[in-house]
């Protein structure tokens, strides 16, 4: 029985049917040690099941954090490590201690926490993103530890070409990566991107500023981190009214960020084509395949 947290039965099986018996036993050393050698109390666990587990706790230290534990196999924590650290907490929240080579890190919880979500006007979390996303970006100090954007596309793209069962969805993120490349062009520039830049990953903090949590850390054009927040605004069910709520969104960016219009939606069908392969490759049931099929036609018509 671990000291410090003990996880339901529920929590233990969606764990490990997630990431193996073998880290779930790994997470339980984990707590213990770092626990101790952080001095970390009052465990909350958060079911996100991603790429970490996370938990909120209290340090004698740093007062409210974050604990992350991952698999250090994996580069995700390794690259959202560096990229904390070279941001230094501007814009972002602060990383406080890690063993990456544990896949274990400490950083900020940012309090009170609400997400971008949660605000009912449109507007105003447009606005908000554009705020943040405005000077952000920064070249990075140690460019080869981070995996680039177009990497990403094609090797999604190379996945899903050796998929038998999903015919329609490859030859969507073929298209897709041949926008791509050819966006990739015009707009060259190699800055450290978030990777996933969307509402969740948007926190209001104390002072009423937001600030942003859990960037992947990637390599590429700005324009690249646009795209991820208008697919968080796609409607579940699609409808008129959603072809004129993302055309206004696109508007909204183009006057605000100055991105033209075109290079907003070629870039919007480029990141829900590789979005929804994601998903394939990620598990999702071949029953869930006509709605990822769904969403992307409708980034196409868009």
């Amino acid at each position: 029985m671990n000291k410090h947290y003990s996880f339901r039965k529920n929590e233990i099986e969606s764990i490990i049917n997630r990431f193996g018996k073998e880290f779930y036993e790994k997470v339980l050393r984990d707590i213990e040690v770092y626990a101790d050698k952080w001095a970390l109390t009052s465990f909350q666990f958060i079911p996100s099941y991603s790429s970490n587990l996370i938990f909120k706790c209290y340090s004698e230290n740093f007062g409210s954090v974050v604990l992350k534990i991952g698999n250090p196999s994996f580069k995700e924590i390794f690259t959202e490590f560096n990229t904390l650290c070279e941001y230094k907490g501007r814009g972002f929240c602060r990383v406080f201690d890690a063993d990456i080579e544990k896949g274990v890190m400490l950083e900020e919880c940012v309090q009170p926490g609400s997400p971008l979500r949660d605000e009912s006007s449109l507007d105003k979390r447009l606005s908000v993103f554009c705020s943040l996303y405005k000077g952000l970006h920064i070249a990075p100090i140690k460019a080869d530890i981070y995996p680039t954007y177009t990497g990403w596309v094609c090797r999604i793209t190379e996945y899903m070409r050796k998929r038998q069962d999903c015919e329609e969805l490859y030859l969507y993120m073929r298209k897709a990566k041949d926008i791509c490349l050819s966006v990739s062009t015009l707009y060259s520039q190699k800055m450290l991107l978030h990777g996933d830049f969307h509402h969740d990953n948007i926190l209001l903090g104390n002072d009423g500023e937001y600030i942003i949590i859990d960037p992947k850390g990637v390599i590429g054009d700005p324009i690249f981190d646009v795209a991820r927040f208008i697919l968080n605004e796609f409607d579940e069910e699609i409808t008129k009214e959603s072809y004129k709520k993302i055309n206004y969104i696109i508007c909204f960016l183009e006057k605000r960020l100055n991105i033209p219009s075109y290079i907003l939606k070629q870039c919007l069908y480029v990141e829900t084509a590789m979005s929804v392969c994601w998903s394939v490759e990620d598990g999702s049931p071949p029953e869930e395949y006509p709605i990822l099929i769904k969403n992307v036609a409708f980034a196409e018509t868009i």
